[in-house]
């Protein structure tokens, strides 16, 4: 989860994912996504703009017609690049059509995930739209509009007996920094070692995809991440991987923005008309992501 996210690595290798597609695919040459979902892109929803809900936009975003929203990449599905150098993904998609509910402009700004925050406190961005957990640690700085629900979810080869709660013995992939890297994977181990028996084997990959791709090769024998992000890699596998267990110690994702801003009001509702619509849903189900969707977005809705 992006809790820690300030210390995940950022130069991820997009070129291993596309490979693993490829392979993953037989290097078949149909083009056609139907079955396995996106690789780099999805058919984007068109929402309708709602006078009402852009009326309470903040005057300057009014007048500028534009939001301008911080973002980190990468982080597949939710935000990362294709190979033109577009910045995709679930939360683009989704912002995408937010914007167009409220009637402007999206401009993606990239930075550096942990300076997002001090931007959107000095105005320098509107938003931050970078997989942000919802935190009564972080709501002391900034207010946050809540989109989906992740947590942390398993993943292993089709037909295989892996249970993420007695894993002790496997080889497990995550990707080095992460919550699964440094607390989710440990935790789990030192309850094997403090029963007597083998401690899980952790495999850090600087990567997710190499991650993904380890896991399909039967490297190891599970991998561990955020459940959007293994939920994307299930679905692009052609039915090699499935989850394994629950969705776990799951938490809010939210949009960053000043406190007490009346921006926050205008992407809640916005937020809420795409879900009341399907529209929201849709997105979610085009990237495989739709196991985290909500019922109802708030203001602040962290849970610790």
């Amino acid at each position: 989860m992006r809790f820690l996210r300030s210390t995940r690595p950022v130069a991820v290798v997009s070129a291993l994912f596309a490979v693993l597609v490829l392979m993953l695919a037989g290097c078949s040459n149909d083009e056609s996504e139907s079955s396995s979902g996106p690789s780099t892109s999805t058919t984007a929803v068109t929402a309708e703009k709602v006078a009402e809900i852009a009326a309470l936009l903040p005057d300057k975003i009014k007048q500028s017609g534009q939001l301008i929203v911080g973002v980190n990449v990468p982080y597949q599905p939710n935000e990362f690049k294709d190979p033109s150098g577009k910045i995709i993904g679930f939360d683009v998609d989704l912002m995408n059509a937010i914007s167009q509910v409220l009637g402007v402009t999206p401009v993606y700004k990239e930075a550096d995930f942990d300076k997002i925050i001090p931007a959107i406190q000095q105005g320098t961005y509107d938003v931050g739209m970078s997989s942000f957990t919802d935190s009564k640690e972080r709501e002391q700085q900034v207010d946050f509009v809540t989109y989906y629900s992740a947590g942390i979810q398993w993943a292993k080869q089709k037909g295989a007996d892996i249970d993420p709660n007695n894993a002790c013995g496997k080889r497990v992939a995550v990707q080095s920094t992460t919550v699964e890297d440094t607390d989710e994977v440990p935790a789990k181990s030192k309850a094997c070692t403090d029963a007597g028996k083998p401690a899980i084997e952790k495999v850090k990959f600087d990567s997710q995809d190499e991650a993904v791709n380890a896991l399909v090769l039967g490297k190891v024998d599970a991998m561990s991440a955020d459940s959007p992000v293994t939920a994307y890699a299930i679905k692009r596998s052609n039915g090699a991987l499935e989850p394994a267990g629950t969705i776990f110690e799951s938490a809010p994702y939210g949009y960053p923005i000043a406190k007490g801003s009346p921006l926050g009001k205008a992407l809640q509702q916005a937020v809420q008309h795409l879900i009341d619509n399907g529209q929201y849903k849709q997105i979610a189900e085009n990237w495989g992501v739709e196991a985290g969707t909500i019922p109802t977005s708030v203001i602040n809705g962290a849970v610790s």
